[in-house]
């Protein structure tokens, strides 16, 4: 049982957080719990513009602001943009011009999402060992939707399915779940089968207290396609806000920074649930994200992160 310790550290949490939808034309829409929500008044050629001056002038903290305060598909547009009206590569001249984190935090700006997340895939894939904390975080925490995306750019980018590299740099059973997520067959129904949670608490309960030898396949069929309300009936939430929450809080934990966890977690959850990250860093460590972020980083980078965290 070593692979699910190592595996589901820190993904299941005893809060259940609650989603309110609200109604739209008498249909549900999800609330937006992201930091960066499109930018009101938007013109991709005045900020293409204003991205070229600061480029030339090495203004980082005109850079940092345009691309802070737009989300990713104004930024796409701003890039497109850029190009057509420069002929030059927007991620080759901010390259150029910045250095360090600030210049990782803000090329991952420029990435769609899909993209991003098979940039995240293929360097923890790849190299000298495998970046086993990241493959779990990806695909623990997309959507089947995104999943699929992310399959489909990976090998499109790489010229390799996901799986094969999946397959090729892991082993036993930690490679069965992580090829059982990405079949991106995950329930994400609200409805819940009581009966079906009392039957699968029974087996996660067998599985945790007798030493007798385990169905590997049934543990990870359940806890890897079972939905968050599903899995909250058996006493077993998959809180993604906390997991996150726990993460950056490592991240900026005792002596150094790590830099690319806290760029990896801001980025990609800036549109989708960051606004809920923070809260629930708050209620769990008693302090906020962005004072954690203050004291542990500076300059422009400070920045960036600052900006992707919202108003405190």
């Amino acid at each position: 049982m070593s692979m699910f310790t190592k595996f589901f550290k820190g993904l299941i949490h005893k809060r259940d957080p609650e989603e309110h939808p609200v109604t739209v034309k008498e249909k549900p829409k999800p609330k937006f719990y992201g930091t960066v929500a499109p930018y009101p008044n938007f013109n991709a050629s005045t900020d293409a513009s204003v991205l070229q001056s600061a480029i030339e002038s090495k203004h980082e903290d005109v850079i940092v602001s345009v691309l802070v305060k737009r989300n990713n598909d104004q930024r796409q547009m701003i890039k497109a943009v850029y190009e057509s009206s420069t002929g030059k590569n927007l991620v080759k001249s901010l390259e150029s011009v910045l250095s360090s984190h600030l210049e990782d935090a803000s090329l991952a700006l420029l990435m769609k999402p899909a993209y991003y997340d098979a940039h995240l895939l293929r360097n923890a894939t790849k190299g000298v060992g495998t970046d086993e904390a990241v493959l779990v975080e990806v695909l623990a925490t997309r959507s089947n939707k995104e999943i699929e995306e992310i399959k489909q750019v990976f090998k499109k980018e790489y010229g390799v399915d996901l799986e094969r590299a999946i397959k090729d740099e892991t082993s036993g059973d930690f490679t069965q779940a992580l090829l059982s997520m990405l079949s991106a067959k995950k329930d994400e129904s609200t409805v819940v089968d009581m009966e079906l949670a009392r039957k699968d608490a029974q087996i996660l309960f067998e599985a945790a207290e007798t030493s007798r030898k385990v169905n590997v396949s049934t543990f990870i069929n359940i806890l890897t396609t079972r939905s968050g309300p599903q899995l909250s009936k058996m006493k077993c939430a998959w809180n993604t806000p906390a997991f996150f929450a726990e993460k950056l809080c490592h991240a900026m934990k005792g002596v150094g920074t790590r830099d690319r966890t806290l760029i990896r977690i801001l980025v990609s959850r800036s549109e989708v649930d960051l606004k809920k990250i923070v809260e629930e860093y708050q209620a769990m460590f008693g302090r906020s994200l962005q004072d954690d972020i203050v004291a542990d980083t500076k300059g422009e980078y400070q920045k960036v992160l600052l900006g992707l965290c919202g108003a405190q």
